[in-house]
């Protein structure tokens, strides 16, 4: 479960930010997750909530954005809402459709105290 290593990778991002600019404690953090991003939302709550024990995440609400998935498809040049990678265009029904967004997870915000 690669969930639990990006769950690791947020904390690491929470306590960098903490020691530049000081602050004690995170009440909540804001996620975005991409349709494409191949990561489970509840698994990334789960593990979450698991690798902030004694941190100073601990107890910190995580909301996650979903961020819907989007491709150019290479035969009729539009950008098209894409629901899983490798799919064909919903306009043309062409190939290949190139990944532009929903592929990424990203840490948007802290709220701190």
């Amino acid at each position: 479960m690669h969930e639990m290593s990006l769950a690791v990778g947020i904390v690491d991002l929470i306590e960098e930010a903490a020691r530049a600019q000081g602050f004690q404690r995170v009440l909540t953090v804001a996620i975005e997750i991409g349709e494409l991003a191949a990561v489970e939302a509840e698994a990334i709550g789960f593990c979450f909530s698991a690798v902030t024990r004694g941190t100073l995440a601990e107890g910190a609400r995580l909301q996650i954005v979903h961020v819907a998935g989007e491709g150019l498809c290479f035969n009729c040049h539009q950008t098209v809402p894409l629901a899983a990678l490798y799919d064909p265009c919903p306009a043309c029904g062409g190939h290949p459709v190139q990944a532009t967004g929903g592929t990424e997870m990203r840490v948007k915000e802290l709220e701190v105290e």
